[in-house]
C-alpha cells in the first residue's frame, strides 16, 4: 500500500479548514521548524514536510486534487489508512 501523506495533519488544521486559516498554520509551523530557528536534528526534515503540505493545500486545484485522492484511498482500502491519518494527526497535535 502507498503511504498517503496526510497534509492536513501536519499543518494541524482540519479538511474543512479555510485557504487563510492554512496559511496561518503553514507560517506557525514554518517558523516552529526552521532550521535557523529549531537546533533539533529533524528540523529540516520537519520544516520541508511543512512546506509539501503548503504547497499542496495552499493551491486550490492541488487542494482538490488531494482530496480526491484521499477519499478514494479511504474507499479501496479505509481501515489501515484511516489508522494512518489519525495516527500522524495525533502526532501533529503533540508535536
Amino acid at each position: 500500500m502507498s503511504t498517503v501523506q496526510d497534509h492536513y495533519a501536519r499543518l494541524g488544521v482540519p479538511s474543512s479548514a479555510s485557504a487563510e486559516a492554512i496559511k496561518a498554520a503553514y507560517r506557525k509551523k514554518a517558523a516552529q521548524f526552521h532550521p535557523d530557528k529549531n537546533p533539533s536534528l529533524d528540523a529540516a526534515a520537519r520544516f520541508r514536510e511543512v512546506q509539501e503540505a503548503y504547497e499542496v493545500l495552499g493551491d486550490a486545484q492541488r487542494r482538490k486534487d488531494f482530496d480526491e485522492y484521499r477519499q478514494r484511498s479511504l474507499i479501496e482500502d479505509p481501515l489501515p489508512v484511516a489508522r494512518e491519518i489519525s495516527e500522524k494527526y495525533i502526532q501533529g497535535i503533540l508535536n
